[in-house]
């Protein structure tokens, strides 16, 4: 389990973690989320002992030390090879670097090639692979030594639909192996998609922190889904609605006040109408993220 107490760090006179206090365990995953700058590389980087910082940070109750990154997998935001190296030199270099020796090597190296599907390219240079393929090939050097902790930085930037999917399978089978997990992520979907427990930062400091559902719980059921013939204009100007927008589904998402507030809009909407659909629901880590994060209407659509 992975430990993280009181951590703050400075760079010069600017604070940039404020008593960052957080628990990682076997066999979970957790997201790490905040918008740009928030400070989640920053965390990863301390973890690493990439950087100097104040608080106390261990792994199965020990201090982090040069013998304990044998037992860690990081996948960096800035992916970084050697162009001009084979993919076998490349992984037979840093797999050394992580204690495993020419046997473990040569027994599981063809797997993960398999398992990636870059079968056939271990002669080949890095810098010959495409982008995607460099990508696969980091992310065997990540895991090849099978590591307790993977700290997997915006791991799916750049992938192709396809092989995000391939990725999220790697992800399941390494928790499904026991490991502890924490990645960032910039898409929400992805975090209540794989995640078992959510840290949320904002300037720094933790704002959430817990598993998805609790995390969600504590909001309420505050979205409303209907199937009214009202126009959008009249559920607009219902008490208690904050927002209301079609779904894909043809059916209105209303936001609400509260969770109180479905009591009270239930009579008002089957006045007189046969209502189809009826469901109150938690907002998703998504929707969550952006009222953390002080995301204002126009930003959500990306103007």
């Amino acid at each position: 389990m992975l430990e993280v107490r009181s951590l703050e760090k400075s760079f010069g006179s600017k604070q940039v973690l404020f008593g960052i206090d957080f628990q990682a365990r076997p066999g979970r995953i957790l997201g790490l989320v905040g918008k740009n700058g928030a400070g989640k590389t920053t965390i990863f980087h301390s973890i690493l002992k990439f950087l100097e910082y104040q608080g106390e940070i261990g792994l199965d109750g020990q201090d982090i030390r040069q013998e304990t990154y044998a037992r860690i997998g990081y996948l960096p935001e800035e992916r970084s090879l050697m162009p001009k190296l084979t993919v076998l030199e490349q992984v037979r270099y840093l797999a050394t670097l992580k204690g495993m020796d020419a046997k473990e090597i040569k027994e599981k190296l063809p797997q993960w090639m398999k398992r990636l599907e870059v079968k056939g390219k271990l002669t080949d240079k890095i810098k010959s692979l495409s982008k995607g393929n460099q990508q696969k090939i980091q992310l065997i050097i990540t895991l090849i030594h099978e590591p307790d902790l993977i700290i997997l930085d915006e791991p799916f930037s750049g992938w192709d639909p396809v092989n995000t999917e391939l990725l999220k399978q790697v992800i399941f089978q390494e928790k499904e192996r026991g490991a502890t997990i924490i990645f960032s992520d910039h898409v929400m979907t992805n975090v209540e998609e794989l995640c078992d427990d959510i840290l949320m930062i904002r300037d720094g400091r933790v704002v959430l922190h817990g598993p998805v559902q609790d995390v969600r719980n504590q909001y309420g059921k505050t979205r409303l889904f209907v199937s009214s013939e009202r126009s959008k204009e009249e559920l607009e100007n219902l008490p208690h609605v904050k927002q209301v927008s079609l779904t894909k589904q043809g059916s209105w998402k209303l936001i609400l006040e509260d969770e109180s507030a479905g009591r009270e809009l239930f009579p008002i909407l089957t006045q007189g109408q046969y209502i189809a659909t009826f469901d109150q629901q938690a907002p998703t880590i998504d929707e969550i993220f952006k009222l953390e994060s002080g995301v204002e209407v126009w930003e959500m659509c990306g103007l």
